[in-house]
């Protein structure tokens, strides 16, 4: 069986997003299973929304591919944070299969000849789906990821240890900064990581080019409807991106001008060592993990940052990680303000596979 070239080029249709399986109907075909479960995996987050995936049905399966053409050669030179996107859309597909009651044969970087070749999927036996897959199914679309601080309201106390627990299925772990001193600590790599990069012409212009201004359709890119137009400090400050690029693009303020908001609770994806199937992994374990915040009504602000400046991400592994590899940072918290995201259409993703 032989695999596309390359990855499709784009079309004028519109992403529907998965819904429910339309009841008293015969059974789905292999072209609708792939269509829902692609729907439903391009919502998976990515760094700066580069969505570098595509994919292709292959008989009574699908194969997940990394685009290369998406990758940011700057801020990520080896793809990790690429393969990081991957493997959550990886965990969406896997769990829109679920809803559909399938059980899920997944292989994970299965050709060393091919290593854009992410995962294949199969679908050959069907059990029905468990509530809690359900439920984070219903927060594929929903799920947004937050750029600021948050509202001064606790995140329910059993959230911490479900999300701990899901991470370390997917061979992932999630490090709490529990008292004041990690927490400052993390905030202080991310606002170094941030005025290193900042100062960093090639830096500064591959960002500009995936956070277009108000007024450019585009259908991936970091869009103004995703960010506030002027930053919220937090206590710890855990600066963002600069987006807007001092323009003013983006939300309104959703707190008074110059107001500290409450950062959240900081915490690190890790994994134990470094190859591109821990990548994989911990992306599968971040889109579990954003799904099951947004399931308890949480948010989730992902600084990736301080792990894009590899003497920054050797000083999180050494000093703050436990010996272990910082994936990325990321907050919790509660927002009443939310952000509008892009996808591209499915015709852009999702392809046949060559004869």
């Amino acid at each position: 069986m032989g695999k596309p070239a390359a990855p499709p080029a784009g079309g004028a249709d519109v992403v529907t997003p998965p819904g429910p399986r339309v009841s008293g109907r015969g059974p789905l075909t292999g072209a609708e299973i792939a269509a829902y479960v692609v729907s439903a995996a391009v919502w998976a987050p990515s760094v700066h929304n580069t969505q570098p995936w595509w994919f292709a049905t292959e008989g009574a399966g699908i194969a997940l591919y990394a685009d290369a053409g998406r990758q940011l050669n700057v801020a990520d030179p080896g793809g990790r944070e690429m393969m990081m996107s991957c493997g959550a859309a990886l965990f969406t597909a896997k769990l829109a299969l679920r809803s559909l009651g399938y059980v899920v044969e997944s292989q994970v970087l299965p050709d060393p000849a091919e290593p854009l070749l992410v995962a294949r999927l199969r679908w050959r036996r069907q059990a029905a789906p468990a509530a809690f897959e359900l439920r984070l199914f219903r927060q594929v679309t929903r799920r947004r990821t937050h750029r600021g601080g948050f509202e001064p309201v606790p995140v329910p106390e059993e959230l911490l240890a479900v999300l701990r627990q899901g991470a370390a299925r997917d061979g992932a772990a999630i490090r709490v900064a529990s008292d004041e001193g990690s927490r400052a600590a993390l905030a202080a790599v991310v606002e170094m990581a941030e005025r290193v990069q900042r100062s960093d012409n090639a830096y500064l212009r591959e960002l500009a080019a995936w956070a277009p201004p108000p007024g450019r359709l585009t259908l991936d890119g970091v869009s103004p409807s995703s960010y506030p137009a002027h930053a919220e400090r937090t206590s710890p400050d855990f600066p963002g991106r600069d987006f807007a690029r001092g323009h003013g693009w983006g939300l309104p303020a959703s707190s008074p001008a110059g107001a500290t908001r409450y950062a959240g609770i900081a915490c690190l994806l890790t994994t134990r060592t470094d190859t591109p199937a821990d990548w994989v992994n911990a992306g599968h374990a971040l889109q579990r993990v954003l799904l099951t915040a947004a399931s308890y009504g949480a948010a989730a602000a992902l600084h990736s940052q301080p792990v894009e400046v590899g003497w920054l991400r050797e000083i999180i592994r050494v000093q703050l990680g436990d010996g272990s590899y910082p994936q990325l940072v990321f907050r919790l918290g509660n927002v009443i303000q939310s952000a509008i995201s892009v996808r591209r259409p499915l015709s852009s993703v999702l392809v046949g596979a060559a004869s």
